[in-house]
């Protein structure tokens, strides 16, 4: 009933195996991936003829994580999966960045890829097995794809590199990067690291191209017995080929001329004139197909200048940066704000410091955590003089905010020194190429603005590559049109000590270590100069938070009081947040933090939560209300629930035989704990007179002590500084 083909190999120190023939055998491509215990389903379909009128390649790729694959049931009412979270779009990105350039040129069918997690083992996480899965079912589709390709995660432990790190060793390692390519060379690059030098981390690459060889040679071998006959695709027509031509006579000095404009939005209008001046002089059937001609007139026009004048298309050299202004407090009511600005790219991004109930929760397969750094990243329409939608988040804002994300987190200090939650947003709102990277600077300005105290600044660069026959040109601090026809996209962020983040992009079948080391060089004179110039802005972080940021105070309590704060319910500690107007958290091990932009709001929650755990002691002084009256004394309440008696001995400078004749139900006394009970928490207490001294005591000492901590008392926690002062200046014979 089968025909199942596998292949299995030693890598990593685990099992690698490709299986094929067995599960979803009527899509054009499919092969279970596992490694160690982690599997992953991969399927490919594409349809068999072109959609009318595509001039692009129509590819969708979705990598989706079932909850059962870790053994869990979906949260939520409807107890199934949702929407893809953000790890699914990261590495729906992670796959289709490397495979998309290896299709034909001609090829115009729609096609999607498909990558289920069908099993995790908590150990090896599903992305390299997805994108290797992806890669092996494409191979044996029969579509004309120029693979396969390889990928492997690399770490750094100990100044050694290590190939597909578990998640265990993952924390220990200075270096998380995941590339991928054929065996020619690197096409894909994503990592976040710790201020790693430009050595390392090209040798990370190298090393991972190195080792997914065998990957690849596996696929081969898989698809050597289960391939699928290739599909014919159709080369460009000779009708086509004519029109290049004739669209090359007709325009190119004029789309030449456009582009010796350096402003980006009038640039935009001369081409745009100059190919409606072509597509006039055209018939209307030639018309009609004349987009991908002019697509490549206008390509070569840009790419042919860079590689024989040196010059770009606003003027600069190779390796200049464009202008940069940064400027930091530029919203008044924010924590933390930053306009950074680069030639027509701008980002103002805006710090914002929260609390640990700010955090955001989240329910991945290796189970649930809370991430105290978030990073978000927005680019509306108007940012490049278009309409659109908004209100949508596509992958595109996701992925360009996870890199800012990944090249700022190793900078923060521990959760431990700075107990803040930290959410920065970007509003791109100027784009001309690298809005990614302008997110990466503001965000540290914006941060540094906010008093969180960074490591370093950190910035970022975008490198691009024009690359042909004859020669080839890395340019630093890429233009948007020169991502958009250019050969690569190469991202580049960390401080003045080494690389945060690394991500390449490459639009041909692979580079070359020779230019990714130049590329790294480059990067990295630019990174300094950008850093230079974000200094004259500011250079580190402020000592004083926004007056408009909240305060945190810390306190421990024993953990067998947390219930006692937190009450039934939480009706204790919603009723000390809202009394208060402060936030209060607290976790597991008794740690209470309180937050509120007002010193006095915390020390009240702070007042209120000591009255709830304090323990009294002998010596200690309260204001307690009564609350009950015997024949033989009042019962004061010194704490909510702790009350003790004052004896009728002690109500009074004259004795009584009937206390309600002293005082009333309600009334404040002022009191001394004489002696406690600690099994059942019972108190002694004595009533202090209006001079404060205790009834019946005559020491003048002891009235003066005792008054000096009654006027202090309201200004700290009831009971909290006040014992051990009183057992040594009142050794009273009556307590």
């Amino acid at each position: 009933m089968f025909d199942i083909v596998r292949k299995e190999i030693e890598w990593g120190g685990r099992k690698l195996t490709l299986e094929t023939g067995h599960i979803a055998r009527q899509a054009d491509g499919a092969v279970l991936v596992s490694y160690g215990e982690s599997s992953v389903l991969c399927t490919t379909v594409g349809e068999h003829a072109p959609r009318e009128g595509l001039d692009f390649f129509p590819l969708t790729v979705h990598y989706q994580e079932k909850t059962y694959a870790a053994g869990k049931i979906p949260g939520g009412f409807f107890k199934r999966e949702g929407r893809p979270t953000e790890k699914e779009v990261l590495t729906s990105r992670l796959i289709d960045r490397p495979i998309r350039p290896l299709f034909h040129k001609s090829y115009r069918n729609e096609t999607q890829v498909i990558c289920t997690t069908v099993s995790h083992d908590l150990e090896n996480d599903p992305d390299i097995a997805a994108l290797i899965g992806a890669s092996a079912a494409l191979t044996i589709s029969g579509m004309p794809f120029m693979g396969p390709i390889g990928a492997a995660r690399v770490g750094y432990i100990d100044g050694e590199y290590v190939l597909n790190p578990t998640a265990e060793q993952l924390e220990e390692s200075a270096l998380d990067l995941v590339v991928a390519g054929t065996n020619e060379g690197v096409l894909m690059v994503e990592s976040q690291a710790n201020e790693l030098t430009e050595e390392v981390m090209l040798g990370a690459v190298m090393f991972g191209h190195e080792a997914y060889q065998d990957v690849i040679n596996a696929i081969i071998d898989l698809a050597e017995r289960a391939a699928k006959d290739p599909r014919p695709v159709e080369e460009t027509p000779q009708e086509v080929l004519d029109l290049e031509a004739k669209v090359r006579e007709l325009g190119e000095g004029s789309i030449r001329e456009a582009y010796t404009e350096k402003e980006k939005l009038v640039r935009q209008e001369k081409v745009s004139a100059a190919k409606k001046a072509v597509i006039e002089q055209l018939s209307e059937e030639e018309a009609a197909i004349a987009g991908g001609p002019l697509k490549t007139l206008e390509k070569d026009v840009v790419r042919r200048a860079i590689l024989d004048t040196g010059g770009r298309i606003d003027g600069r050299d190779t390796k200049t940066v464009r202008t940069i202004e940064s400027q930091i407090s530029v919203l008044p009511r924010s924590h933390g704000s930053a306009l950074f600005t680069r030639g027509e790219t701008q980002a103002m991004v805006v710090a914002t410091l929260g609390t640990g109930q700010d955090e955001q929760i989240i329910d991945a397969l290796e189970g649930e955590y809370r991430e105290h750094f978030l990073l978000h990243y927005n680019f509306p329409p108007y940012s490049v003089g278009e309409t659109g939608r908004i209100g949508f988040t596509g992958r595109r804002e996701v992925g360009h905010g996870k890199l800012a994300w990944r090249a700022l987190r190793p900078l923060l200090p521990a959760k431990e020194d700075f107990p803040y939650t930290v959410r920065v947003v970007s509003e791109i709102t100027e784009s001309n190429g690298s809005s990614s990277m302008a997110t990466v600077c503001g965000s540290s300005l914006a941060m540094m603005d906010a008093g969180v105290p960074l490591k370093a600044p950190v910035a970022g660069i975008a490198m691009g590559l024009i690359k042909e026959d004859d020669g080839y040109a890395v340019l630093s601090d890429i233009l948007g049109d020169e991502d958009h026809l250019g050969d690569m996209d190469f991202k580049v962020a960390g401080t003045e000590d080494g690389i945060t983040s690394l991500q390449m992009d490459i639009k041909i079948t692979s580079i070359t270590k020779e230019i990714m080391e130049i590329a790294l060089d480059q990067a990295r004179d630019g990174r300094i100069h950008i850093l230079g110039e974000m200094a004259k802005a500011i250079d580190s972080g402020r000592v004083e938070l926004s007056e408009h940021a909240p305060r945190i105070t810390t306190m421990q309590i024993p953990k067998d009081k947390i219930r006692e704060v937190i009450g039934t319910g939480g009706k204790v500690i919603r009723e000390i947040v809202e009394v208060s107007g402060a936030k209060v958290d607290i976790n597991d091990e008794g740690i209470i933090k309180i937050a509120s932009p007002n010193g006095d709001a915390i020390q009240k929650a702070y007042d209120m939560i000591h009255s709830i755990v304090a323990e009294p002691e002998e010596g200690q002084i309260y204001k307690g209300k009564v609350v009950k009256i015997m024949d033989f004394g009042a019962f004061v309440e010194v704490e909510p629930g702790v009350e003790g008696l004052v004896h009728v001995s002690r109500l009074d400078v004259h004795r009584t035989s009937n206390p309600a004749k002293v005082v009333s139900i309600g009334e404040e006394l002022s009191v001394r704990v004489t002696e406690v009970d600690e099994p059942g928490r019972r108190l002694s207490l004595s009533r202090l007179d209006s001079t404060g001294a205790l009834i019946g005591s005559e020491d003048a000492a002891d009235a003066e002590a005792i008054r000096a901590q009654l006027d202090t008392s309201d200004a700290a926690p009831r009971g909290l500084n006040l014992g051990a002062l009183l057992k040594r200046a009142m050794e009273d014979e009556e307590g």
